[in-house]
């Protein structure tokens, strides 16, 4: 990805620090680093303000900063100096009376190092919490990304297809969720979005159920939770239901809510539609099916480096949706002891309305599977 977006990227977010009147942020998450720096090691953060940007990292990573990202200032530390340190010495040369840092992803004990650290800077320096504003910038996608993401959705439903195959009714949870890595693997993917949700039965009523030792064939229905990582960090995620064998009448009367559901959701996805009410087209179809109390969760979140990013869709969601988005629709119902149903797919928001990214189909008829 070309060094002028990562620059353009930074510019966006000093504009948006002008407009809150802070002169410079800390960037601590992560993937905030890589998506305004294009670096992808870990245990580094950035300081960026009006007329500086220096990454600070470590010795690891000397010769990979110099390949990735090549027109920023450095600051490397060794091991015998801590962050807050190097912090501190980046900051005293900056000379800013103010300094935001991005207060959800850095923990009390880093700050309260930090506010110590530089505690005797000259002019005096005040530390200022600083909500999501880099993730908020990141909730639209640009064309690379958008097109990274279309390539993690292709790996993953490659994936499934082929694991789809291949299902057995000896197989058991954790073995399925391993075959479908390695076959997202096989189709280029960098690894999994995030671990698989394998649930077999009533373990489906678990939303984020850990694949273990049930067997495919000890129920007629399996539940799949899963996604494809690019090798440029971009994800997808997806879930379907697999019927194996025979299903109870409950089950099936469930999933049509819940497809129903999901298409009304999906439907009301549009630039300028509020997130609040994406969630509650979808939420009223499962509450008027009686539905309502097993069904606990949102209905979606934005998808990117992380796969769960802004924006979220929710009974309390606040924001609407703009061209660029991103975001998952995943409405459930979940009938504890007896098993549960979720459908997903990812969604781009368009300047006219939606594209769905995901094509894995996804009526009744078309989960039924053949298992040896």
């Amino acid at each position: 990805m070309p060094q002028s977006r990562f620059a353009r990227r930074r510019r966006k977010l000093l504009a948006r620090l002008k407009k809150l009147g802070i002169p410079a942020l800390l960037v601590t998450n992560e993937s905030n680093v890589t998506w305004l720096t294009g670096f992808t090691g870990d245990s580094s953060y950035l300081l960026l303000g009006h007329g500086f940007g220096v990454l600070i990292s470590d010795t690891r990573y000397t010769v990979q900063i110099a390949e990735e990202c090549p027109d920023l200032d450095v600051e490397i530390r060794d091991s015998r100096q801590p962050m807050h340190q190097a912090v501190a010495r980046v900051v005293s040369t900056a000379r800013t009376g103010q300094l935001g840092i991005e207060s959800h992803s850095t923990s009390v004990a880093s700050w309260e190092k930090i506010e110590e650290a530089v505690s005797g800077s000259h002019p005096p320096l005040e530390l200022v919490a600083v909500g999501m504003v880099v993730n908020e910038l990141r909730a639209i996608k640009d064309a690379d990304e958008i097109a990274e993401i279309r390539k993690a959705v292709v790996q993953a439903q490659r994936g499934f297809a082929a694991v789809s195959s291949v299902i057995s009714s000896e197989m058991s949870e954790l073995q399925v969720a391993h075959e479908l890595e390695h076959l997202m693997r096989r189709f280029g993917a960098e690894g999994p979005a995030f671990e698989p949700i394998v649930a077999v039965g009533a373990r489906a009523a678990l939303p984020h159920a850990r694949p273990g030792s049930t067997r495919i064939g000890d129920s007629g229905f399996v539940l799949v939770d899963w996604g494809a990582r690019t090798t440029g960090g971009y994800r997808s995620d997806l879930t379907r239901l697999l019927v194996t064998g025979k299903i109870p009448p409950k089950l099936e009367e469930i999933y049509g809510v819940v497809l129903s559901a999901q298409l009304r959701g999906i439907k009301a996805i549009r630039p300028g539609a509020t997130l609040k009410s994406v969630d509650t087209a979808a939420r009223r179809v499962i509450e008027n099916a009686g539905f309502g109390k097993f069904f606990g969760h949102g209905l979606g979140h934005g998808i990117g480096l992380d796969i769960h990013e802004e924006p979220r869709f929710s009974p309390v969601a606040q924001g609407v949706l703009e061209p660029g988005m991103v975001i998952t629709v995943e409405p459930g119902i979940y009938l504890p002891g007896r098993g549960g149903v979720r459908i997903e797919d990812d969604v781009l928001v368009t300047r006219d309305g939606h594209e769905v990214l995901t094509s894995v189909p996804k009526r009744f008829e078309d989960s039924v599977v053949e298992i040896g």
